[in-house]
C-alpha cells in the first residue's frame, strides 16, 4: 500500500484534513491482511514541510499545541510503530519539523540524495514533537540531537545516511524505484516475522538486558510454530526460494 502526502503547492505541509486521511489509511493497512507492506512518500518537489502554521489561530489566547499533538500526530506516530508490517518511507525532498519526524518514525527510510532533514521548531520558539526527542538521541546521539534541535540547521540525506538517521540515500531519480523494490520485497517476505523483529527492536529503547532476552524467548517460540518457519526452513534445504504466506 502507498500512501503520498498530496498538497505539493505547499510542500505537503499537515492540515487538519490530511490527519483524517492518514487515519484512514493506517486502519486500512491493520486491517487487510493482503496488504503486507506499507510505503510512504510525498507528491512534488517536498516530502513534508511540516504543520501548516497558517492553519493556527494565532488570535486565541488559549492556543492547546498539546491538544493538537494527542488528537493527531501522537496516535498516527504510535500506531504506524505498532503496525505489525514494514513500513518504508520514500523522502522526496525537505522534511521538516514534524514531516522529519513522521519519516522517522518509521522502519526504513530512504531518502534522495538533494533531500534534506530539518528540526525547525526553534525557529518559532517551539521544540521538536511528533517524537522528535525521542528519535533523534537515539539515532544520531545525543550532541548530533542537540545540533539539529537548537540549531536548526539542514541536515542532507547523505550526512543522514552517515549519521545513522536513515538507513539510505539514493540518487533522485532512482528513489521511487528502489523504494518500491524494497516495499515488494518485504510484502513478498515472512511478514508475521517483520512485525515481531519490529516489536523486539522498538522494545529495546526501554528493556533491560534481562527482560529483552526474555522478549526475544517469547517471541521466537511464537514464530517457531509458524508456517513461515518451517517454509523457510524447508526452502532452505531444497535450495529453493522461499514462499512465505504471513499467516
Amino acid at each position: 500500500m502507498t500512501v503520498t502526502l498530496n498538497r505539493p503547492d505547499k510542500l505537503n505541509a499537515f492540515v487538519a484534513g490530511m490527519h483524517g486521511l492518514l487515519r484512514e489509511a493506517i486502519s486500512r493497512a491493520e486491517a487487510d491482511a493482503s496488504i503486507r507492506a506499507l510505503l510512504l512518500t510525498g507528491a512534488g518537489r517536498g516530502f513534508c514541510a511540516g504543520q501548516d502554521l497558517g492553519e493556527r489561530d494565532m488570535s486565541n489566547p488559549n492556543l492547546d499545541l498539546g491538544a493538537g499533538l494527542d488528537a493527531s500526530y501522537n496516535p498516527f506516530v504510535r500506531r504506524l510503530r505498532a503496525l505489525p508490517k514494514p513500513v518504508v518511507c520514500a523522502v522526496n525532498g525537505i522534511a521538516a519539523g514534524a514531516g522529519a519526524n513522521l519519516a522517522l518514525a518509521c522502519d526504513i527510510v530512504l531518502a534522495a540524495r538533494s533531500a534534506s532533514f530539518l528540526q525547525a521548531f526553534a525557529k518559532i520558539a517551539l521544540l521538536p514533537d511528533c517524537g522528535g526527542t525521542y528519535w533523534l538521541p537515539r539515532l544520531a546521539g545525543t550532541a548530533r540531537a542537540m545540533g539539529m534541535a537548537l540549531l536548526a540547521e539542514r541536515v542532507s540525506a547523505e550526512d543522514a545516511e552517515r549519521w545513522g538517521l536513515i538507513w539510505k540515500c539514493v540518487d533522485d531519480d532512482a528513489l521511487m524505484d528502489e523504494a518500491k523494490k524494497l516495499a515488494q520485497s518485504l510484502a513478498a517476505g515472512p511478514t508475521h516475522a517483520y512485525g515481531k523483529i519490529k516489536q523486539a527492536i522498538y522494545a529495546s529503547a526501554t528493556n533491560t538486558l534481562d527482560a529483552q532476552l526474555d522478549l526475544e524467548r517469547d517471541l521466537q517460540r511464537e514464530l517457531g510454530q509458524h508456517g513461515d518457519y518451517r517454509e523457510g526452513v524447508a526452502a532452505f534445504l531444497g535450495k529453493r526460494k522461499p514462499g512465505f504466506t504471513g499467516k
